[in-house]
């Protein structure tokens, strides 16, 4: 059964990272590069698992599209697994994250020590105005700034208005604003711990044109992610937006693939 593969991946998950979590103490203390790589050799394991496990895997489309260097990336947010392929895409990802997953216990530890910026969501304009130095000095360093636009996870289908800190954060920093769609909620929901199985497509989109006004910025992210990302869950089998579908394969007790 689909829920006995999920459980057993969810179990081996935390094994793996509870034993990695002890090990990864000394890396603390060192400079964030060292737990850039460490959290790289968590994820894969975790990828590892899902693909053996789950027989959930996943392709990249458009990696061509993606910097070397500085850039803001902004992906569509549709499932946890969002949150781990970056860094196996960039060089050097940090993510703009919720303040909240600070004070998780270990885990905000590290996830601190890798150098990601923690945002009050609530804030609104004070907190972009705040987040802004942060960024500017991840960017100066090299690193690629994951964020994700509509500020929480959405199911495939559904459509949020992005918050306009990118745009923001676009007009200060010299970088390119590097769109990306995919499809992950399809096979991981939001609210599920069933991993169904099959192949999650990453599209990476072309860096949008330099010095665009705040609002045609908004306007062409929000139109090229969500027109790319409902195209990737109609070509795995849903309807329009794959919507229909993702209802479905997460609501039926699917038998073995």
């Amino acid at each position: 059964m689909i829920w006995l593969r999920s459980v057993l991946f969810a179990a081996l998950a935390l094994a793996w990272s509870a034993i990695l979590g002890l090990l990864y103490l000394p890396l603390l203390a060192l400079p964030r590069r060292h737990m850039q790589a460490a959290a790289r050799f968590w994820i894969r394991g975790i990828l590892l698992l899902l693909a053996v496990v789950c027989r959930l895997r996943h392709r990249v489309l458009g990696a061509e599209n993606l910097p070397a260097g500085p850039s803001l990336v902004a992906a569509k947010h549709q499932s946890a697994w969002d949150t781990l392929i970056f860094h196996l895409l960039c060089r050097d990802p940090v993510y703009v994250m919720k303040k909240e997953l600070l004070a998780v216990p270990v885990f905000g530890w590290y996830l601190a020590a890798a150098g990601n910026i923690a945002v009050d969501r609530r804030g609104g304009f004070r907190a972009i105005k705040a987040l802004t130095p942060a960024v500017e000095r991840r960017l100066a360093e090299g690193a690629q700034i994951i964020i994700f636009p509509e500020g929480t996870r959405t199911s495939p289908g559904e459509r949020r208005p992005y918050h306009p800190g990118i745009a923001a954060l676009a007009s200060h920093a010299a970088a390119p604003v590097v769109p990306v769609a995919l499809n992950s909620g399809l096979f991981w929901g939001r609210k599920h711990l069933r991993k169904l199985p099959g192949t999650i497509t990453v599209q990476i989109l072309p860096p949008l044109k330099a010095g665009l006004d705040r609002r045609v910025l908004m306007a062409e992210l929000t139109a090229h992610i969500d027109t790319a990302s409902a195209e990737l869950c109609a070509a795995a089998g849903g309807g329009h937006d794959g919507s229909e579908m993702a209802a479905t394969r997460l609501r039926r007790d699917a038998p073995l693939c």
